[in-house]
């Protein structure tokens, strides 16, 4: 059920009642028994379990992925591997 807060309007007190959510906006001050409304208020947030953590939400594979032309100056293996096909086949 949720939690409101109301405040007295007689005496000004402010206080909190767990009711049903159609339960009457007005409720009995229980400091001097007068009328008292219910506030506004922001509602608590409780954020459990995972994905709410930055480390949570992207899954790091295990091997980084390398593009063409990588930032060490070397090529793909795959682009090695045509020179070499193309120098043997410039041989025969």
């Amino acid at each position: 059920m949720p939690l409101y807060e109301y405040e007295c309007a007689r005496c000004g007190k402010r206080f909190e009642l767990i009711q049903k959510f159609s339960a009457p906006a007005e409720a009995a001050c229980p400091a001097c028994s007068g009328r008292a409304h219910r506030l506004l208020s922001a509602p608590a947030l409780q954020f459990k379990g995972s994905g709410w953590t930055v480390s949570d939400y992207a899954r790091k594979s295990s091997a980084p992925d390398k593009k063409e032309g990588a930032a060490d100056g070397g090529s793909p293996a795959g682009a090695e591997a045509k020179k070499k096909a193309s120098v043997t086949a410039d041989k025969d």
